[in-house]
């Protein structure tokens, strides 16, 4: 299956594989489990005992340092693994999980999961392809930190949770969050976020139904030299 080419730039296209089906009829150890929004999945420090895919709603990762502050790494949705660092040796979680929005989380136990792995090849292959993407994508975030605007990465941070350039339809109405989370997401202030996302609604990139709506214009900020 060809990967689909992404309309976000600075985006690799994510290797597609049905994760859900692969991980249900494998049997084993493992369970699905229901997380309120604003709900731990596992915090820092917690010991590494499973794997965790996510069959609906959104998680937040992040990390803690040592004097309080709070840094998001990343936003993943549906389709996605974490956790995996438990399979790498890590006994310990190095940052948190938190639902972003009320979420369906299925949990492997790190031994069944290698054995999955170690069975069957193929999807072994899929699944380090699909981390691999995630690391990827993770490391250009880092690059978007160090040298876009706050404005460039905020509208980029929109359109990937609107899954812009992941799915042929993206889902425009993106999990509520607040402006707390998007400020330490992108490293700049609550106010600055705030301005920008007014700006953003007053040019009709987004606007607020019931949700808050990303539009494909938005593109035109990330574009924009």
């Amino acid at each position: 299956m060809k990967p689909r080419k992404s309309s976000v730039p600075g985006i690799d296209p994510v290797p597609r594989f049905d994760a859900k089906v692969f991980l249900e009829s494998a049997g084993g150890p493992k369970a699905v489990v229901k997380f309120d929004r604003g709900e731990t999945v596992f915090r820092q420090g917690d010991a590494g005992k499973d794997v965790f895919y996510i069959q609906s709603g959104g998680v937040k990762l992040s990390v803690l340092s040592r004097t309080g502050k709070e840094a998001v790494v990343a936003m993943i949705g549906p389709g996605d693994f974490f956790g995996e660092g438990c399979m790498a040796g890590q006994p310990l979680r190095m940052g948190s999980a938190t639902a972003i929005t009320p979420s369906v989380i299925m949990l492997v136990a790190k031994k069944r999961m290698t054995q999955l792995l170690h069975d069957q090849p193929t999807m072994a292959d899929r699944f380090i392809a699909h981390m691999l993407s995630r690391n990827i994508r993770i490391e250009e975030d880092l690059i978007d930190q160090l040298f876009n605007s706050s404005e460039k990465r905020l509208a980029r941070i929109l359109l990937l949770l609107a899954h812009f350039g992941k799915t042929p339809e993206p889902e425009t109405v993106i999990p509520r969050m607040t402006q707390d989370t998007l400020a330490s997401m992108i490293g700049t202030t609550r106010s600055r976020v705030s301005y920008f996302m007014n700006r953003f609604r007053k040019l009709g990139f987004i606007h607020y139904n019931g949700g808050l709506q990303v539009h494909s214009a938005l593109l035109t900020v990330v574009l924009r030299d």
